[in-house]
Order: structure tokens, then C-alpha cells, then sequence
């Protein structure tokens, strides 16, 4: 019997040996780059030497190959091909969409936290949740109900607490702010319930904590240099495995109890008078079940608490490098709402050209997800001639993808919003320029773009418009903050600032 495992054992390693070699071969002859990969254990040492810094490895990689494209070969897991090439990317996510699912290895990793929801699955199953949604998130009144739903937080709390701030020359981390505040608006849009985030008197929410612990930890999987480290860890229910199980309990029960509470109010309201605006209330009201509304609405909370406040933690700290474009926004912001005369809303925010240029500017150079990856359903080919073994792992980087000076020029590390401009309009506003979405894929593209992209940009906005018209926002530390990519990008150790009355 020993000998059979042995002789078994064998063939594996042989086929999986030959098998790497030939696809190696193959991507040799296409001029692809990789970092050095041995039989069996594949690239393991390169890897574990630039695990800490591993999108500027890649972005390193990434820039020295012709094509913008490398073959990373991982010991215990399929073949990655890493790509920053705009025709790959349009390829994957648009051309050939029905041959590059997320595949088992990602949902797998992603499974436990987000079960069935839209982010986290394939086929019919995304399908039919995409229709819902995007109908959804196309209706006129849940945009409504998001633009007031931002006027009565930063109203009522986020500049109160700025103000207080100010008065008490007290030292805040903007990041965490700005997190507290996402959670507030996207539990309030998603589950119609308010956690109070933004109130520092009280502790944390344990959703909250549950939602920082579950993310982190699902993240750290993805990123593993062996998987069947974590995966014996999770068989085994032990260290941070057994943390993020009880992480994801909490989250999955406390999401749970509020669909089942807002089940009854439905219920016991035939006449819809309590009916609310949120996606909650709107997909109970349609009658799908609670587990499946449980996954789909942790999706949009996943989607929407760290990306938006991610993207703005960054713009504020490059503004802060930058006062000239900071003075042209507070410009742009006045003059839209003639000082005060019109509203704050969603056709004003519309016009705000030169501050949505700066957004983009800022996730071009630090996109709030660094990295997405898709499997190949059957052996492909990518346009720049790159072989794909079927169940291969295709990853592009848009954080890579903004510093290739082949796509952006030789100011591509460079803060400069002009560069989303085509023309000068009217009244020297600003008109964008259309860009190539495979060439920047910060809010994906093609099928699976991002359903709350306007939102995104109205919540972002509607924030920093309304902080820099009344503020100036400091950092006390004058090094350069680190990029950390997680599932959701953010700033290492937050960004600690002082507000001071503009003047």
C-alpha cells in the first residue's frame, strides 16, 4: 500500500512538473517576464523575499516585460499570469467575459465571508443578481434617498465633529473618519438601519469589528504563499482561521436579526407606509429569501464602507502635497454653488468636473482595490500572445497599470488631475475627457463594472466638497504614508490631521 501512495505521489509531481515546464516553454516564447521559478517549488523564494511589497514586485516585474504581463508560478496552487496590459484586460473582462469567471479558487477564499452574493459568484446565479440590482441602483429614488441620506450625516455629524475638533485643536485620523462615516451611509442605504459610527463617544459597533476582522483575514488568504497552510488551519479550526469564523458568525447573525426585523415591519405594514428607500426593503419587498438577501446585501456592504473612504483618505493627503489643486476645487466647488446661493445636490455634484478629475487622479495612483483576479474556464490565449492553461489564474493590477509609463507617460508617478481633461469648457470649467475603462479598471469593466460607480462619485463629492469649503485639512506627519492592499486598499497606521477654519 506504502508503495502504491509512493508510486502515486510520483506521477503527480512528474505530471505536475512537465505540465509547469510546458506552460514555462510557452510563455517563454511569448516574450513574457516572471520572476525566477524552479521545479516544484515554483517562484516560492522570490515570493516569500517580497511578501510584505508585493505590488511593487509586481509593478517592478510588470514594467520590465514587453507586454506588460508576467507568469508567476505558485508551489500548491495553479500557474498566475499578472497582466497591466489594457488588451488582456478588456479580453478577460469584456471579449472573451464567458471564459474568465472568478472561478472556485476565489470564491473559495471569499466563499464563508460572502457566501452566494453578487461578488462572489458565476453564471446564472450572478446573473439573475444583476438584474435586480442594477434595476435597483437605477431607480431615481434610491438616488434620492442617497443624496439626502449624505446630507443628514455630514450635516448633523461629520462637520459637528470636525468643527469640535477645530475648536479643541484635537488630533483626528481622518481614515478612521472616513470609515465610520462610509459604514454609517452604506448601512443606511443597504439595511436602513443607522450604527451610529460617527459618534466617538461610544465604542465601536462589534459589526463593525467583525467586518474589519472577516475582511482582513479572507484577504490574507488570497495572499498566501502556500494555501494549504490556511485551508488546514481552517479544517483544523485554529488561529486566525478560527478568528475569522467568528467573525463572520457575528456578521452573518447581526445582518440576519435586522433582515428579520425588517420583515415584520413589512409585514405588518400591508399598505406600505413604512415601505423604505433601501435596498433592504426593496429586495424582501420582491420576495427573495433571507439568506440569499443576507449574501447579497454583505456584498454592498463589503462594496461600499472601505472604498469610498479609502479613495478620499488618499486624495486628501495628495491635496496636502498639492495646495494649488486643493485652492482650484474650493474654486470649482464655490463657483457651482455661487456661493452658497444653490443647493448641495445631485445636479450640482454632476457639474463638479475638476473634483471628480482629482478622484480619479488619486485611485489611479492608489485604486481602493489594487488587484482582481479571474480563472480560465478552458485553455485561451490573451491578445498579447500570453498562454492560459484552463483553471489558470489571470490577475490584473490597476495599481500596477497606473504606473506604467507605457500607458500614462513619464509623469506617471506624478499627481497632475489636468490629465483627465480633453477641452476647456464654458466659464474655464473643465470637461473630462473619455478613458479607455480596460486602461483604468478601478471600478472593473464591461459586465461586471461596478453597479455603484455614480454613487461612489457622488458620495466622494459630496465629502470633500463640502470639508475643503470649510476646512483646511493638515497632516501632522510629513513622511509618505504606505499603501497596504488588502481586499480594500488603505493607509497604514491612518492619517492623522488637524482642521482648521478656512479662511
Amino acid at each position: 500500500m506504502c508503495i502504491l501512495l509512493c508510486f502515486c505521489l510520483g506521477v503527480f509531481l512528474l505530471f505536475w512538473f512537465f505540465s509547469s515546464f510546458h506552460y514555462s516553454r510557452k510563455a517563454a516564447s511569448s516574450s513574457t517576464y516572471g520572476p525566477p521559478s524552479y521545479p516544484f517549488i515554483g517562484c516560492l523564494i522570490s515570493f516569500y523575499k517580497n511578501r510584505r511589497n508585493l505590488l511593487n514586485w509586481y509593478t517592478d516585474l510588470l514594467s520590465q516585460s514587453s507586454n506588460q504581463t508576467i507568469v508567476v508560478n505558485r508551489i500548491g496552487g495553479r500557474r498566475t499570469v499578472v497582466t497591466a496590459n489594457p488588451a488582456n484586460v478588456e479580453y478577460m473582462l469584456r471579449n472573451n467575459f464567458g471564459n474568465f469567471p472568478k472561478g472556485n479558487p476565489f470564491t473559495e477564499i471569499l466563499g464563508d465571508l460572502l457566501g452566494c452574493g453578487i461578488f462572489n459568484v458565476d453564471g446564472e446565479l450572478w446573473s439573475t443578481q444583476r438584474k435586480l440590482a442594477s434595476h435597483e441602483f437605477s431607480t431615481k429614488s434610491l438616488r434620492e434617498f442617497t443624496v439626502k441620506t449624505l446630507q443628514e450625516e455630514v450635516e448633523n455629524r461629520l462637520i459637528p465633529l470636525l468643527e469640535e475638533a477645530m475648536k479643541c485643536e484635537k488630533v483626528l485620523d481622518l481614515q478612521d473618519i472616513l470609515k465610520r462615516f462610509a459604514f454609517d451611509i452604506v448601512c443606511k442605504v443597504s439595511l436602513g438601519t443607522d450604527p451610529f459610527c460617527l459618534d466617538l463617544s461610544k465604542p465601536v459597533p462589534p459589526l463593525v469589528k467583525a467586518f474589519d476582522t472577516a475582511s482582513e483575514i479572507s484577504a490574507m488568504r488570497g495572499i498566501a504563499p502556500v494555501f494549504l497552510i490556511w485551508k488546514l488551519k481552517r479544517f483544523f479550526n485554529v488561529g486566525s482561521e478560527k478568528k475569522l469564523r467568528e467573525a463572520i458568525e457575528l456578521v452573518h447573525c447581526s445582518v440576519l436579526e435586522i433582515i428579520q426585523n425588517k420583515k415584520k415591519v413589512l409585514q405588518n405594514d400591508p399598505e406600505r407606509k413604512l415601505e423604505g428607500d433601501d435596498l433592504l426593503s426593496r429586495f424582501l419587498l420582491a420576495g427573495h429569501g433571507e439568506e440569499v438577501v443576507r449574501d447579497m446585501v454583505i456584498s454592498f456592504i463589503m462594496a461600499g464602507r472601505d472604498t469610498t473612504s479609502a479613495a478620499m483618505t488618499w486624495l486628501f493627503w495628495l491635496l496636502s502635497q498639492n495646495e494649488s489643486t486643493e485652492k482650484l476645487i474650493v474654486k470649482e466647488v464655490e463657483s457651482v454653488l455661487n456661493n452658497g446661493e444653490r443647493p448641495l445636490d445631485y445636479e450640482s455634484l454632476k457639474e463638479m468636473n475638476f473634483l471628480k478629475a482629482c478622484l480619479c487622479e488619486s485611485m489611479r495612483l492608489y485604486p481602493p482595490v489594487a488587484w482582481d483576479s479571474k480563472h480560465a474556464a478552458v485553455n485561451d490565449v490573451l491578445p498579447d500572445g500570453t498562454p492560459v492553461g484552463k483553471g489558470d489564474r489571470v490577475t490584473y493590477i490597476p495599481y500596477g497599470m497606473g504606473r506604467m509609463e507605457a500607458l500614462w507617460g513619464e509623469d506617471r508617478l506624478e499627481f497632475k488631475p489636468e490629465r483627465w481633461f480633453d477641452v476647456v469648457g464654458e466659464e474655464n470649467r473643465a470637461v473630462l475627457k473619455s478613458v479607455n475603462p480596460f486602461k483604468f479598471p478601478v471600478f472593473q469593466a464591461g459586465p461586471r463594472v461596478c453597479l455603484g460607480k455614480e454613487m461612489a462619485f457622488i458620495q466622494m463629492k459630496y465629502v470633500v466638497g463640502s470639508i475643503l469649503k470649510r476646512f483646511e485639512i493638515k497632516p501632522v506627519c510629513e513622511k509618505r504614508p504606505v499603501f497596504v492592499p488588502l481586499l480594500t486598499a488603505y493607509m497604514a497606521g491612518g492619517l492623522k490631521v488637524t482642521v482648521r477654519r478656512r479662511s
